[in-house]
């Protein structure tokens, strides 16, 4: 199952674990027991410090496997074969039960080891969704981290009745103790901070306070992280604070537009982000978000873990967010038949007809994804025409289960037994009112900026975009912003690089004008 190049690679990665790790495989009978059999066995073989074994350890399914190391049970647990996206989640909990560098920060992990009650976590995935590694991945480490957490990896593709009995009907699916506790695209993070709120009495000790800081970056996008390499390579002191790194693109499948690059994916060009950034002195404050700013000569951020920050400047560069529609039924059926995200949900659509809300490139691209999957997708676009560049609009009119309408507003995602059933739209040209019977709605009408906790931080415009001069300056002095949060138009990969290069060009200047000033008045 799997290829001698892929073994070579694994071999190559497990030359530095430090312990024994064991793959311990349920007991039964099972159609593709004898798949998972081989695919552990040969991941074995790969090390001497990997055992697989076999044992009745009470798990869900013939399927299902658990991975032990020399302190004991770890309790990650994996029901399927991890194939797929989800083949990175294996061998990185591997390596981390084996003495692997976790990636959650000392104030994280603190925050974790802090949970003094059992948690056990189901995460249903796709092995076609590239979300659902992240999600995987955070609660392996918060397993790892504390005994008292298990978590479980499910293939909902596998495990039809389960999917079945629960009404999922999108991905990563993550329960709590048999309770929804996160659905859709979620981020470390997001899953820290729904578990301070869950336990109140978590309480981490910050690192020991850090300096203060000439720039703090707020935001690991494009713009982000060019913000604080270029920072970083005037010697500045830079610390970059983001909730995750690569930002909106990493979701991004195909991307063909960043010029002298012809093709690369989201994931890679996240990666690439990473790679050139650890090349520089940057203070990485990963899986964190800034929940307070005190404005003044020197700015005083609070981050989710606790910790204070204290920099000359700041560049905010965090991004934006999928919009919703704000129709009746939306919030209601997410993960019940609405969905943002295409690649992680569409297999749950096979066979089924569906629609994708936006005529935009995204819409567009989303009714292209989908259509080789479901058995028609309907595109509504609120304006008289599609908004998407031809060369995609063309496409789709050659695709004979894609249908285009125009010039029509939805009013209304209904559903029946807690399953999307039907959008009630209305002709704009004529008023009239129809519903069409379908099983999934997917929303993609582009984008809104983060940027609800600059309330009283600095100037947005009526959108909520942080409103910025030719320079990257916002109305605060030693406060800049760059990226898709602006009110900069054409929300662009290549764009967003230039911003948050310029955006910190503009805080170096800043900086050399504001020394020079103390140095003026010292004398």
């Amino acid at each position: 199952m799997l290829s001698q190049d892929i073994l070579a690679a694994v071999k190559g990665y497990t030359e530095n674990l430090t312990q024994q790790v064991t793959l311990v495989l349920q007991t039964g009978v099972h159609e593709q027991r004898a798949e998972l059999y081989a695919f552990l066995r040969d991941i074995s073989n790969v090390s001497d410090l990997i055992n697989f074994v076999e044992r009745d350890s009470n798990l869900r399914s013939p399927i299902s496997f658990s991975i032990e190391n020399e302190q004991g049970d770890t309790g990650i647990r994996f029901s399927g074969i991890p194939g797929g996206h989800e083949f990175n989640s294996l061998i990185l909990a591997i390596l981390q039960a084996g003495g692997h560098t976790l990636k959650l920060d000392g104030a994280m992990q603190r925050l974790v080891q802090a949970i003094d009650e059992p948690l056990h976590f189901e995460v249903f995935i796709s092995l076609s969704c590239h979300n659902c590694p992240d999600v995987v991945q955070a609660l392996n480490q918060f397993a790892l981290l504390n005994n008292k957490i298990e978590t479980e990896m499910i293939d909902g593709a596998l495990f039809q009745k389960t999917v079945e009995a629960r009404a999922i009907q999108g991905v990563p699916a993550v329960y709590l103790n048999g309770e929804p506790f996160a659905n859709g695209k979620v981020d470390t993070a997001q899953l820290l901070s729904k578990l301070q709120r869950r336990f109140p009495s978590l309480s981490t000790t910050p690192p020991e306070q850090l300096p203060t800081q000439d720039v703090t970056v707020i935001g690991a996008g494009p713009a982000g992280v060019a913000a604080a390499i270029y920072a970083a390579r005037k010697g500045l002191a830079v610390t970059l604070v983001a909730d995750r790194l690569g930002g909106q693109v990493k979701d991004t499948q195909g991307i063909e537009n960043l010029i002298s690059v012809p093709k690369t994916t989201g994931p890679e060009l996240s990666g690439n982000l990473r790679a050139h950034l650890q090349g520089y002195a940057v203070t990485l404050r990963e899986h964190q978000q800034v929940t307070h700013i005190t404005k003044g000569d020197i700015k005083r951020l609070t981050l989710s873990s606790g910790e204070i920050i204290n920099s000359r400047t700041l560049i905010i560069a965090t991004g934006a967010k999928w919009r919703e529609l704000g129709v009746p039924g939306e919030k209601e059926n997410v993960g019940s038949g609405v969905a943002y995200c295409p690649h992680c949900d569409g297999p749950f659509f096979k066979g089924k007809d569906v629609a994708v809300v936006g005529g935009g490139n995204s819409g567009i691209e989303a009714a292209l994804d989908l259509s080789g999957i479901v058995r028609s997708v309907t595109v509504f676009e609120f304006m008289p025409q599609l908004k998407a560049d031809q060369v995609l609009i063309e496409q789709a009119r050659k695709r004979s289960n894609i249908h285009l309408l125009t010039n029509v507003a939805t009013h209304e995602i209904v559903a029946d037994e807690g399953k999307v059933s039907g959008l009630v739209y209305v002709n704009r040209s004529t008023d009239e009112r129809k519903t069409l019977p379908l099983a999934g709605v997917f929303v993609q009408i582009g984008l809104l900026p983060n940027s609800g906790f600059l309330q009283g931080v600095v100037e947005l415009s009526e959108r909520g975009e942080v409103i910025v001069n030719a320079r990257g300056e916002t109305n605060e002095a030693g406060i800049f912003a760059c990226g898709d949060v602006t009110t900069v138009p054409y929300k662009q990969i290549v764009v967003a690089l230039g911003e948050g290069a310029k955006a910190a060009l503009t805080a170096f200047e800043y900086l050399l004008a504001t020394t020079d000033e103390a140095a003026d008045l010292a004398a």
